[in-house]
């Protein structure tokens, strides 16, 4: 893919005799919404965290904006957002607090803040919030706030991992609006879920199971390539496509 953010070659990730990352290969493309779509266990995690300088992997490599994730997790680190389903947020300060807590964190330019603060408050609509306190907010307003923290520092490549469990479908679909937003200005996101309706807002997708990747591509040439395979079906969703696939998995290991 010519203008890669993120290269993934053979990467493997084992704790102990467990493989949590077996043999997964992919590239990224600036300005791409990737999306790991699979079940709880299945890696996405875990991939993740590598490609975010945040674990070692076991062999294989993989750079992340030109960056070595084993040889140079500093600056890769330097050089991403990163957002989890944990949203590490500050409940005891307010939404602005937050903002210029993490611009510290992130190590904002002093002169810069400001332009930054005023940009992630109307980016996620939290300017009328500023002064509430974090605690009382909804999920999805916590959740907008959580991702204006992680870009405060203009990353060009952006982690969300399972960023919208736990909250409602409409605040979900917000997020994703969010998202686009990111991704037409040019930055890479990638995105975990185990959601299905959310892989097709992605523009290509890895699907993951027990660690390997078992199928990659655009949510459109999967279905295509189910319906294929299974003429029956005509107008295949995404669950059909993810089920389908896992089977086909389970049967290889079985004959393997």
């Amino acid at each position: 893919m010519n203008d890669a953010a993120i290269v993934v070659d053979k990467l493997v990730k084992k704790f102990g005799d467990f493989v949590a990352v077996d043999n997964v290969s992919l590239e990224v493309g600036k300005g791409e919404v990737f999306g790991f779509l699979g079940p709880n266990g299945a890696g996405k995690s875990t991939t993740i965290r590598i490609l975010c300088g945040l674990l070692s992997p076991t062999s294989g490599r993989a750079s992340v904006g030109g960056f070595d994730v084993a040889t140079d997790p500093e600056s890769i680190r330097r050089n991403i957002g990163y957002m989890s389903q944990k949203f590490s947020l500050y409940d005891d300060l307010t939404v602005e607090e937050n903002i210029n807590f993490f611009s510290g964190v992130y190590g904002v330019p002093a002169n810069l803040r400001d332009e930054r603060k005023g940009y992630v408050l109307k980016m996620a609509n939290l300017t009328e919030r500023r002064d509430s306190m974090t605690r009382l907010l909804s999920g999805g307003w916590k959740q907008r706030l959580a991702l204006g923290c992680a870009i405060l520092h203009d990353p060009p490549i952006l982690f969300l991992d399972e960023p919208t469990s736990g909250v409602d479908p409409i605040a979900r679909r917000r997020f994703w609006d969010l998202i686009y937003q990111l991704s037409e200005a040019g930055r890479s996101v990638i995105v975990s879920t185990h959601y299905m309706e959310e892989a097709e807002y992605c523009h290509r997708l890895a699907l993951m199971y027990r660690g390997r990747v078992i199928a990659l591509g655009s949510p459109q040439s999967l279905k295509d390539e189910l319906r294929r395979r299974a003429a029956e079906n005509t107008d295949p969703s995404m669950e059909d496509v993810f089920i389908s696939m896992i089977e086909a998995a389970d049967r290889e290991t079985k004959v393997a």
